[in-house]
């Protein structure tokens, strides 16, 4: 089966909304879209009219395919009204910094707890095909307020599933690691300290590992997941780890590293698939799947060991945990240099 051709097949004329659509994902997202397939019309949903007119700019001559909504996930019923006609929901929009989260809780819990609650019930009202929502590995394990406001939006997008009675709606998360092409990404800020020169190269701990996915290959798995999705799946790509010492070696080799101490809410590795759901999770070549732990009336939706892409999975071994130390698969210097454009 030709994936590209069936995803094609299924954007082909479908009207999409993507919450936060102004961020690095929002951004990447909607040039694939335009670029690759033919949507009947892209909507970008988001607060801030600066972003918007800006990307309003850079997207100039698809003028007549993208629409442009200021408004808040916070608001329902702004959100239900962007909504109208809508095939497709890809939910990117959040409270993203830990600090500041964990400095403004209660906003925090606004946008990425009740905000996920106003999308399933607009989708719901508005007879949406579709919802992807986007999730962090924070959300496995959390110790952060951001990584539990994340793990409470994906069991409620997965527990909304149940809620979809004789409509067609069916709601699915994605979640995956840091993005290296993203503004919240950790390169622009070594980036920043090489050109300043800076005497040192702060890091918190110099055993300290973390996921990697580019934005493409984020957009990527996003739209194969649109595809392949059932309903209540959390999918999970297969990517690599990196050493953050090893990312500061490659873009500033000439600074020292000094290491200053874990802050604040932050883990020394980070988990995707963590060992207590092991007994959810199934592995298929490129990605896993976490079936959710309750049962849907829907009973195509028991197993998950076949894809709508046709692709097959087994389940894993009791125990089994999928985490950024011990993950079989580290990028090297020279493909650092290629992500980082060094």
């Amino acid at each position: 089966m030709d994936s590209r051709q069936v995803i094609s097949d299924y954007l082909k004329g479908k009207s999409i909304l993507i919450t936060g659509g102004t961020g690095s994902f929002g951004n990447r997202f909607v040039k694939t879209l335009l670029e690759n397939y033919q949507p009947k019309k892209v909507i970008i949903y988001s607060r801030d009219e600066l972003k918007q007119y800006e990307m309003q700019q850079r997207f100039a001559e698809h003028e007549s395919t993208l629409r442009f909504f200021i408004g808040d996930v916070r608001d329902r019923t702004r959100l239900s009204l962007a909504m109208r006609g809508v095939d497709i929901v890809v939910h990117a929009a959040a409270i993203k910094q830990v600090p500041a989260a964990e400095y403004n809780p209660m906003e925090c819990i606004k946008t990425n707890v009740n905000g996920a609650e106003n999308i399933i019930e607009a989708a719901l009202e508005n007879n949406i095909d579709k919802v992807i929502a986007l999730s962090t590995d924070k959300a496995a394990n959390p110790i952060n307020l951001y990584g539990a406001t994340k793990l409470c939006s994906d069991k409620l997008f997965t527990a909304a599933n149940n809620l979809s009675g004789d409509r067609r709606t069916r709601f699915a998360v994605v979640r995956y690691g840091n993005v290296s092409g993203s503004r919240g990404s950790v390169v622009p800020f070594f980036r920043k300290l090489k050109e300043e020169n800076a005497p040192f190269i702060p890091i918190t701990d110099v055993n300290m590992t973390r996921f990697w996915i580019t934005l493409e290959q984020g957009v990527d798995f996003v739209l194969h997941s649109l595809v392949r999705m059932y309903g209540g799946e959390i999918f999970v790509p297969k990517i690599p780890s990196i050493k953050i010492t090893a990312l500061a070696r490659v873009i500033a080799p000439d600074i020292p590293i000094k290491e200053v101490g874990i802050r604040p809410g932050e883990k020394l590795h980070e988990v995707m698939c963590p060992r207590d759901d092991s007994m959810h999770v199934l592995e298929f070549e490129r990605f896993f799947i976490i079936k959710p732990a309750i049962i849907f009336s829907d009973q195509r939706l028991q197993t998950y060991l076949t894809t709508r892409l046709g692709e097959e999975g087994h389940p894993v071994e009791p125990g089994f945990e999928y985490n950024s130390h011990d993950n079989p698969r580290y990028l090297d210097d020279s493909e650092l240099k290629e992500i980082c454009k060094i």
